[in-house]
C-alpha cells in the first residue's frame, strides 16, 4: 500500500505546482511515438509498407521524398491527435489535482494536449517544439505559424500518401520548404517568449512551497527530470513527486523531500486527486 496523504498534504500546502511532462503521459493517452502497434498500423501502414516505416518517431524525422508525402503523414498525425483529440481522463484528473493553484507546464511532448485540454497556454513551455507550429526550413527568419488549419485542410485533400502540390506550404519569406516545429531538429527555432515565462514563474516562487509533479519521464532524461532534480535540491521548501510506471528515479540529495510513484499514470492521477479533495488516502 501507498500512503499518498503526505503527497496530498504537499500539493494543498503548495503555493504553487511546477509539472513535468514527458512521454509516459502520451503513452497513457495512446499516442506512443516508439511502437509499432495497432494504432500505427491502422494510421500509417501504408507508409509502412512503402517506406519500411516502424512507429510515428520515425515518420517525424524522415526525409521525405517529397514535400507531398511529408504532409501527408504530418496532416494525418495532427488530424488524428490533435484536431480529433478530446480530454482524457488522466487530464481532467491532472486539472482537479491543480484547481485553482498557479502552475506551469514544462513538457517535450509537442501534441499540445495540455492546451487543447484547457490548461493556460501561456503557462506552457514545449520544449522541444508543437506540432501546432511550423517554421521556415531553413530557416530564413524567426518566426513560427500556426498548422492546424493547414492540417485539417491538407487531411481532407490526401490521396493515396500525397497531399496536392498546390496546397504544400511555403515560407512566406523565402518561398522555400515549411517544416512542423516538432520536426525541424537543430534548425528548430527555440522558443524564446516560453522560455522566458517559465523563467518568471521559478523566480516569483523562488524560496516558496513549490510542487514539482513529474510525469512519465524516465531517469536518462537530461532534458526535463535531471534540470527538475537540480531546482528541487536548490529550493528550500520545494517538493519533488515523480510518478512513472517501472521506473522511478529520484536522486539521493533530494530524496528526503521526495515522493516516487510507481505505477500507470491514469490510476495514480485519479488515485491522488480522491487524496487530495479528501477521499482514499492509500492506493
Amino acid at each position: 500500500m501507498i500512503d499518498l496523504k503526505p503527497i496530498a498534504e504537499k500539493i494543498k500546502e503548495a503555493d504553487a505546482i511546477l509539472i513535468g511532462a514527458s512521454n509516459g503521459l502520451s503513452i497513457t493517452e495512446g499516442l506512443h511515438l516508439f511502437a509499432d502497434n495497432t494504432a500505427f498500423e491502422e494510421m500509417f501502414g501504408d507508409f509502412k509498407q512503402k517506406y519500411g516505416l516502424q512507429c510515428i518517431l520515425q515518420g517525424m524525422m524522415a526525409r521525405w521524398p517529397s514535400e507531398e508525402e511529408k504532409w501527408a503523414f504530418w496532416a494525418r498525425l495532427i488530424h488524428r491527435y490533435c484536431i480529433q483529440y478530446q480530454p482524457t481522463p488522466v487530464m481532467e484528473n491532472l486539472k482537479a489535482i491543480v484547481g485553482e493553484k498557479d502552475y506551469f507546464i514544462v513538457t517535450s511532448n509537442g501534441e499540445c494536449h495540455f492546451e487543447l485540454c484547457g490548461f493556460d497556454q501561456w503557462k506552457i513551455y514545449e520544449i522541444e517544439g508543437s506540432w501546432l507550429t511550423m517554421q521556415c526550413a531553413r530557416p530564413c527568419h524567426g518566426l513560427r505559424y500556426s498548422s492546424l488549419e493547414l492540417a485539417e485542410k491538407l487531411a481532407a485533400e490526401e490521396k493515396c500518401g500525397r497531399v496536392p502540390t498546390e496546397l504544400v506550404p511555403r515560407c512566406p519569406k523565402c518561398g522555400g520548404s515549411m517544416d512542423i516545429h516538432m520536426g525541424a531538429g537543430e534548425r528548430m527555432i527555440p522558443d524564446t517568449s516560453a522560455k522566458k515565462r517559465f523563467k518568471t514563474f521559478l523566480d516569483a516562487y523562488h524560496g516558496k512551497k513549490l510542487v514539482v509533479l513529474e510525469l512519465g519521464i524516465g531517469w536518462r532524461n537530461q532534458l526535463i527530470k535531471a534540470p527538475l532534480m537540480r531546482l528541487v535540491a536548490g529550493e528550500t521548501f520545494a517538493a519533488y513527486v515523480t510518478i512513472n510506471l517501472g521506473e522511478v528515479y529520484i536522486a539521493d540529495d533530494i530524496r528526503e523531500k521526495s515522493f516516487g510513484l510507481d505505477g500507470s499514470l491514469d490510476e495514480m492521477l485519479l488515485a491522488l486527486r480522491e487524496s487530495v479533495e479528501g477521499g482514499q488516502s492509500t492506493f
